[in-house]
């Protein structure tokens, strides 16, 4: 068994997890903490949640053990080019008692990684935001969309909610029924499923409602629209997410392109009527390409910290060890 130890940190929105490993693949620690994305919580937040975590992966592990360190999260970039942002970090990782280096990687390599060991391909991400990328000897290439909110993310979990929304209102403006999925949104965002006599009354609390909170949170409103895939409206909506993140796809992968395709994002990850929509219209684009979920960011991460160790003897190996291939 090999004595050196790496450590892959997995960082998002809402949650921060960290994996020691041997690079024998024995997972000697785990932690986690609160989200520690530093963008949208900011890098004082994040850099706490970083430390928690790491310490928590490191409580049965001499920290003079590990050689090596990645940290995944969207934003690298801008964590990267912030010298007080990465300095911060440095102090989180140090104070956690590690020497060795760390490199940071976005969170869409980290995604790519979890789902194959292949060095060339393509992921495709959808959670609140979507994007896809090309991956090229294990480091991102091009990508498509990925804009945010206000100019992109189509068929992402804000387009699901915001579309919702918005068919609600017609239905609202034109006086029809608002079906399943519109009282679901309308409970949801008002508390009740009632119109009210008056229409625009209704209309006029909804648009109080949605425009009073962060634009983002109409995210939440995704799985309302997954769990009423039977409803016409959610079904129209689904059928049209699952073409337009086709469609990014597109923009950067080929059509005879039989290179692994990896789908990641909760959107994408989970049993739900989007995932299998974006599945089968991939395969039907991309018929001869391994086409596999997302898995463990952490260990994924970890995987990478250690492929370029020169006692990493079978990279390969371990990555089946650490991210094991979904059934």
């Amino acid at each position: 068994m090999s004595g050196s130890v790496v450590v892959g940190l997995d960082v998002g929105g809402t949650s921060t997890r960290a994996l020691a490993v041997t690079l024998d693949g024995d997972r000697l620690g785990t932690g986690r903490a609160g989200g520690g994305n530093p963008t949208s919580h900011g890098a004082a937040h994040a850099v706490e949640q970083l430390l928690i975590a790491l310490r928590q992966a490191l409580t049965d592990v001499d920290p003079t053990r590990v050689r090596a360190g990645v940290i995944g999260l969207a934003g690298a970039g801008r964590l990267r080019a912030d010298p007080a942002a990465r300095a911060a970090v440095d102090h989180a990782w140090t104070a956690a008692g590690l020497r060795c280096p760390y490199a940071v990687h976005g969170d869409a390599l980290i995604a790519y990684a979890s789902g194959t060991a292949d060095p060339d391909g393509t992921i495709l991400i959808a959670g609140t935001g979507a994007v896809a990328a090309q991956v090229r000897d294990l480091r991102l290439d091009r990508a498509a969309d990925g804009h945010g909110w206000l100019l992109g993310d189509a068929g992402s979990g804000f387009w699901l909610g915001r579309q919702a929304v918005r068919r609600l209102l017609t239905a609202l403006d034109t006086g029809t029924d608002p079906g399943d999925l519109g009282r679901r949104v309308l409970t949801e965002l008002t508390g009740s499923a009632e119109v009210a006599p008056h229409p625009r009354v209704t209309v006029d609390t909804l648009i109080q409602t949605v425009t009073r909170r962060p634009p983002v949170e109409l995210a939440r409103l995704a799985p309302l629209v997954l769990d009423a895939a039977a409803d016409p409206t959610a079904t129209t909506l689904i059928t049209e997410a699952a073409a337009l993140l086709i469609a990014t796809l597109g923009r950067i992968r080929p059509p005879d392109d039989t290179r692994a395709l990896v789908l990641g994002g909760g959107l994408l990850t989970g049993d739900n009527p989007l995932a299998a929509a974006v599945h089968a219209q991939a395969r039907r684009h991309w018929s001869h390409a391994p086409i596999v979920p997302a898995g463990d960011g952490a260990a994924a991460a970890a995987w990478l910290a250690a492929r370029d160790l020169p006692e990493a003897t079978d990279p390969t190996a371990l990555h089946t060890r650490l991210v094991p291939p979904t059934p």
